[in-house]
């Protein structure tokens, strides 16, 4: 048995409104959101003594500037994109687990709307040097584009149809509509999604997720603190994270239709002692709706090639066999790099989701994606 199952779990979290123009700096709301999960947890600023930054926000002298942390031991960045909140989970566990630090605050912040573009970011990044040698040079640049081939891939091998992503998107937009921190709550219907304006091949305006401005953290520590604090604890049975093959490719891969959560997810079942067909809500990274389809065949939820007619048949709505994105996603909620898919898994597991609220959800599981494919999964019980 793994050494990181069970040692750690989520005891708080924070999040602010979400918007177009937040009229915050990142790093005001990356204090807003990470001041409402300590309390969350019962904890005072001056517990925290690790924290796990995300690549493109504040940096972690600021937090311990703004909050007087007297004795940071432990910080880190996990530089994945997509897949940085979920992974970076695992770099919690592993540094509380060898007891380095007791709680790990990890905050999230961004003006994806009314600052830096979310696309913008993709040409900052290390790997662009290599996007320059192969996708630039026809012009692919932006995210939709870089996905769009994979997405015309699966539709070539598989049958997949647009209608198959525009259910995706319907009902993401249906479990938004019920959480009051949507920043899209007007219904879409099929034919929405079908007369909505082509973006990049095959990708419509509705497959794709929103620019959003906003901040969203979480405290983790161990299993056995967190028992102790304020909330009742979302535990980590299980936890991982997987890169593509041909990582910093996307169209040089031999199977465009296979991302990194395909590695991630046996290591995260395996180490939780559970199957796909135990997990009983998910929260999945929906940059683009393909990518939760592809992603819900990567995890063993259906084979490959039977994403499609999965979520065609009503099995990812909240009364179906496997609610997905209970909370609205980056789709419909707002694109906050994933921080906001794991706070809705432990709001399940609380029983905390309101309206969304999975009947009798003990068991859960969160994935994040990265930009050029890197998959992280965390599956997590209630406490």
């Amino acid at each position: 048995m793994s050494p990181l199952f069970e040692a750690g779990a989520v005891a708080g979290i924070g999040e602010t409104d979400y918007s177009r123009s937040s009229g915050k700096s990142v790093v005001a709301l990356q204090c807003e959101a990470s001041l409402a999960a300590i309390r969350d947890a019962g904890l005072s600023p001056k517990d925290i003594d690790g924290l796990i930054m995300y690549g493109t926000g504040a940096v972690a002298e600021e937090i311990v500037t703004n909050f007087g942390i007297p004795d940071l031991r432990f910080s880190a960045t996990v530089p994945m994109g997509g897949a940085s909140s979920v992974a970076a989970l695992q770099v919690a566990v592993a540094a509380i687990n060898a007891g380095i630090c007791r709680h790990v605050l990890m905050p999230l912040g961004r003006n994806g709307s009314s600052g830096a573009r979310v696309g913008s970011r993709i040409m900052e990044m290390p790997q662009f040097k290599l996007m320059a040698e192969y996708e630039a040079p026809i012009g692919a640049m932006a995210p939709a584009q870089l996905y769009a081939p994979m997405a015309r891939r699966h539709m070539a091998l598989y049958g997949t149809t647009s209608r198959q992503f525009g259910a995706i998107a319907v009902n993401t937009r249906r479990n938004a509509a019920l959480n009051p921190r949507s920043m899209k709550k007007d219904p879409i219907t099929l034919d929405d999604h079908q007369n909505s304006r082509l973006i990049a091949d095959p990708f419509r305006l509705l497959d794709c997720s929103l620019e959003s401005d906003g901040g969203a953290a979480i405290v983790v520590t161990s299993t056995e603190r967190a028992r102790d604090l304020r909330q009742r604890p979302a535990i980590i049975m299980g936890v991982a994270e997987g890169h593509p093959d041909s990582p910093s490719s996307i169209t040089q891969r031999a199977d465009m239709t296979r991302f990194g959560v395909a590695k991630a997810a046996p290591r995260a079942f395996a180490m939780a002692g559970v199957t796909p067909a135990d997990i009983q809500v998910a929260e999945i990274y929906d940059c683009f709706t393909y990518v939760i389809m592809c992603q819900l065949e990567d995890l063993g939820f259906c084979a490959k090639g039977e994403g499609g007619a999965f979520v065609e048949s009503g099995a990812i709505a909240l009364e179906g066999k496997l609610p997905v994105n209970t909370h609205g996603g980056l789709l419909s909620q707002a694109h906050i790099a994933g921080m906001n898919h794991i706070i809705e898994l432990v709001r399940q597991l609380r029983g905390e989701a309101g309206a969304a609220q999975v009947n009798k959800a003990e068991l859960g599981l969160v994935t994040g994606y990265g930009d050029m494919g890197d998959g992280a999964v965390a599956i997590m019980r209630k406490g």
